[in-house]
């Protein structure tokens, strides 16, 4: 552990939630803020209950033509004044990450970078929102006809974010929600809501040009968040969480469109066709890619695949790079610190007993493997066996193993052996394979030559399988935000 020492306060001692843009700072119970490092209150925050959300839903619904009603400019001019105001407080929130979430600071900056590129791109996309002109006279039976699609607001949004990324998660679904149009109501962790709470100041501070009412966020218990899901006056629900809530809240929705972001266990091919120049790089990019954020993202990596000509080279690399990490564990707000404390003791130990048990079924610890407290290890696993949690569950934590492959096409099997599609990535300079997996690995992505943790904003983001339904990354988000409606013209222009 680094012998870093904190100096002064890095949040408030309260926030307000915000009710119909407005904020509010008195309600029947509220929420305390944890500082996942010290495990100490560090601030509190109203809860909403019931009546609260039932008025942020009548309020979003007067909402719907003023936000409808925008021109392409405002939206424009809205998105970038949050983006230039967030790049303004960008130690302010990254801080403010750091103590919510216990993300490195190193990590916590890289989050607020990137949610400027989000309000940034969608300030841009704002004024790309293009239609189509078609040609509908395919027939003798049709001359005359074309057609023109134009896309409209879908209406009231309601939106789950979830405590990994507590600041970029919520600008992926409120940036887009802006430039379509639509006013929303967003319920972010319960763990980590005072970067949404921040997003409220930068919101409010954009009436008039935002409509009244455009948005609410409240932090709200389990119970009473299930309105959001089921409430048939909000016309599309977006998530991002865990498989089991995410597929639960899909059956919940009745008519409205939904959009899933879920789990996945992410998968890292290292081909024999890679030069041996490159290896030490690829092996630091897969070091970051499973322990980042101390490995509490959905597409870290999990699962690394090695040719069998390369295997013991990139074998030790892995543990000559991963073995000084472990000395870099500490307060997230040292900005010498690597790896930070995990969300909770809870899932420390969730953790630590996943790797207990694959090895008392026969794995071996090459690296890490141990806890304290609510840290874990960065951790190297070899021959894992198939029926361990690590194995085909997401772990959700610093910890992945390597495993050898001889055959190519068989390692993309073994890739689309698992319950998740979301992100793979493959090191290859054969340009054949990288077309072969980029064709036959089930995935809603795959990077070549890097590590599957890529996520670049302006992307479309999302997976199959159980990894989700649905696409985020901006222009992406704004076709689900959004209907497609069609004017069918009949003999114009002739004279």
């Amino acid at each position: 552990m680094s012998k870093f020492v904190r100096v002064g306060q890095y949040v408030k001692s309260s926030y307000p939630l915000y009710l119909g843009s407005k904020p509010i700072t008195n309600s029947s119970s509220s929420l305390e803020v944890i500082d996942k490092f010290t495990n100490q209150i560090a601030s509190k925050i109203p809860m909403a209950d019931k009546e609260m959300i039932e008025q942020s839903i009548v309020i979003a619904q007067k909402a719907c033509e003023p936000m409808k009603q925008l021109s392409a400019a405002t939206k424009k001019q809205i998105l970038l004044n949050i983006a230039n105001d967030l790049e303004k407080r960008a130690d302010e929130f990254a801080k403010a990450i750091v103590v919510e979430v216990g993300k490195p600071l190193v990590d916590a900056n890289a989050e607020v970078g990137r949610a400027i590129d989000t309000f940034t791109c969608a300030a841009e996309e704002s004024i790309r929102q293009y239609g189509e002109q078609i040609p509908l006279d395919i027939s003798s039976r049709n001359l005359g006809f074309q057609g023109i699609t134009k896309r409209f607001p879908v209406g009231p949004i309601s939106m789950i974010a979830p405590f990994n990324f507590p600041l970029n998660l919520c600008a992926h679904k409120i940036a887009p929600s802006i430039a379509a149009g639509c006013p929303f109501v967003l319920k972010p962790s319960d763990r980590t809501p005072i970067s949404a709470m921040l997003l409220g100041e930068l919101l409010a501070k954009q009436t008039p040009l935002l409509p009244e009412g455009a948005f609410s966020i409240l932090p709200t218990s389990h119970q009473d968040a299930s309105i959001l899901s089921k409430d048939e006056r909000f016309k599309l629900c977006s998530f991002t969480g865990s498989p089991a809530i995410g597929w639960k809240i899909k059956n919940e929705a009745g008519k409205k469109k939904v959009v899933l972001e879920l789990g996945g266990d992410a998968a890292c091919i290292v081909d024999s066709a890679t030069q041996q120049s490159r290896l030490p790089s690829i092996a630091q990019r897969i070091l970051f890619g499973g322990f980042y954020s101390q490995g509490q993202s959905c597409i870290s990596v999990q699962r690394v695949f090695i040719h069998d000509s390369l295997y013991d080279q990139m074998k030790q690399l892995l543990i000559d790079g991963a073995k000084p990490l472990i000395q870099r564990m500490g307060d997230p707000m040292d900005p010498t610190t690597f790896v930070g404390p995990m969300i909770t003791e809870h899932d420390a130990k969730r953790v630590e007993s996943w790797v207990n048990n694959a090895v008392s079924k026969g794995a071996n610890v090459l690296v890490g493997g141990k806890r304290s407290d609510h840290f874990m290890q960065p951790t190297i696993l070899e021959n894992l066996p198939l029926d361990t949690e690590i194995s085909c569950k997401e772990v959700f934590g610093p910890v992945f193993f390597i495993e050898r492959f001889n055959d190519f096409k068989q390692v993309v099997q073994r890739v689309n052996s698992s319950e998740f599609g979301l992100q793979a990535g493959v090191f290859t300079d054969d340009i054949h394979k990288a077309y072969y997996a980029f064709n036959n690995i089930e995935a809603g992505a795959v990077v070549i030559n890097d590590i599957p943790s890529v996520r670049v904003d302006a992307q479309p983001y999302g997976g199959i399988k159980e990894s989700g339904f649905g696409r985020e990354g901006i222009r992406h988000t704004i076709e689900e935000y959004t209907e497609l409606k069609l004017m069918i013209l009949k003999d114009i222009g002739k004279i």
